[in-house]
């Protein structure tokens, strides 16, 4: 069967969608989804960081959002100009979205009613549209049952227990939450291939960056340059320079282990430079199921779009008449021990997992600016997370169902700030919303 001859599942009426962080990496690709599957998707609201309005303007037109936020305000006055010039350029003078703007613009956004909210949003500043699309899916909430297809890992690791008790609110972390990253979709898939209870271990494939083979010493003097230049993936800065030292995979088994209730002894990382296989289920009775692709994040995007249905044509398919070799290597957790400490953060709980994720978008941030070494980005993230054991204002002792989202962002400020005194650097870069507009993954 070709894939044209496929039968697809199409919805009786367009599934209403929520599109955040739109103009960056991961929401380019999926407007690029729903604009190849017409009559699946109706776009109902579009919300980014507010870096490039003009962008946002022409997506909100091609679209045909109804509602578009901004989370800088400074952007408002342009974002209006530039939906302005792209309506008289179409032959649309009377068109003219509903704006909103502001720090919470993009969580008042997220619940919204709709049947899907994608968050694409980078780096924990996605924790409260995370909770409010949440909220929103609950019984009684402005979109019930609605699902939340989740690229925003972060929200996911730093709030992990406020994100489950809002997941339970809405039906179950299986019911309201559709992972979107490749690795955490890919395991979503082989999941449907066996019972929970069968399940013996997840296999989280990482590209191994750049760097894949290198020695310690051997990163010692690594640029940002370097960093950057992903050999399988084009990302934004931030995401490709955690796939650069695996914090990103770091991330992933945190995000694995609350996404799937399995605990982290059970979620393994493998290397696998060619980056096809995505990650894979191993069962209790010895078998392992994969999922594999070429590296193209419109496929996980689209699944989540269109969960629990495939969307045809999504991305394309592995070619099976060239000859071709997948490798797969262990983790050297000396040279890249990002791995490790997450495993010991996830342990700890309560909000360690939010020290880790801060301190380290802070030596990025110094890292990217060429105030730190490559090294150190790691080295000062275990300094932090060790000095958050006996600092107070890091609310270390706070864990479970204590957890607070004040908790989670004192921890965060805490965090932040330890670590820029630990680099000599300045103030605390805020984070934003993802807005480069290029294909994107999580490796």
């Amino acid at each position: 069967m070709t894939t044209s001859d496929a039968d697809p599942v199409i919805p009786a009426t367009p599934r209403r969608v929520v599109v955040l962080g739109s103009t960056g990496s991961i929401g380019v690709q999926a407007l690029d989804v729903v604009a190849a599957a017409p009559g699946r998707f109706r776009v109902v609201a579009l919300a980014a960081g507010g870096s490039d309005p003009a962008l946002l303007a022409r997506q909100a037109l091609a679209s045909g959002a109804e509602h578009v936020a901004v989370a800088d305000e400074r952007a408002l006055p342009a974002l209006r100009e530039h939906l302005a010039d792209a309506a008289r350029a179409a032959g649309r003078p009377g068109w003219s979205p509903q704006v909103d703007a502001g720090a919470d613009a993009v969580t008042r956004a997220a619940a919204l009613p709709a049947d899907v909210v994608l968050n694409g949003i980078t780096g924990s500043v996605g924790l409260a549209p995370t909770l409010a699309a949440l909220d929103a899916a609950a019984p009684g909430g402005a979109a019930e049952g609605a699902v939340l297809a989740l690229a925003n890992k972060e929200s996911l690791v730093v709030g992990g227990p406020l994100v489950l008790a809002a997941a339970e609110r809405a039906g179950g972390m299986a019911r309201a939450v559709v992972p979107v990253d490749s690795e955490h979709s890919a395991i979503a898939q082989c999941l449907r291939g066996g019972r929970t209870q069968e399940v013996r271990r997840l296999v989280l494939t990482a590209s191994g960056g750049p760097f894949r083979g290198w020695s310690r010493e051997r990163l010692e003097g690594v640029t940002a340059a370097q960093a950057l230049a992903h050999p399988t993936w084009v990302m934004g800065p931030v995401v490709t320079t955690n796939s650069a030292t695996l914090m990103n995979k770091g991330l992933e088994v945190l995000e694995a282990h609350l996404l799937f209730g399995l605990p982290m002894s059970r979620v393994d990382v493998v290397v696998h430079a060619q980056s096809v296989v995505h990650s894979m289920v191993e069962f209790c009775d010895g078998s392992t199921l994969a999922q594999a692709s070429p590296p193209d994040m419109r496929l996980p995007i689209a699944l989540g779009l269109g969960w629990p249905d495939r969307v045809p044509d999504a991305g394309p398919g592995c070619d099976w008449s060239t000859a071709q070799s997948w490798t797969f290597e262990p983790l050297d957790d000396d040279a890249f021990p990002a791995v490790r400490l997450a495993r010991a953060v996830g342990e700890a709980g309560g909000t360690a997992p939010a020290v880790y994720n801060a301190a380290n978008e802070e030596c990025v941030g110094a890292f990217l600016a060429g105030r730190t070494s490559f090294l150190s980005i790691v080295d000062t993230v275990a300094r932090v997370v060790d000095d958050a054991s006996s600092a107070p204002d890091a609310a270390a002792d706070v864990t479970g169902e204590l957890l607070t989202l004040d908790d989670v962002l004192g921890a965060e400020r805490w965090a932040r700030a330890r670590a820029r005194e630990l680099l000599g650097v300045g103030p605390a870069s805020a984070p934003e919303v993802e807005t480069r507009a290029t294909a994107g993954s999580t490796r």
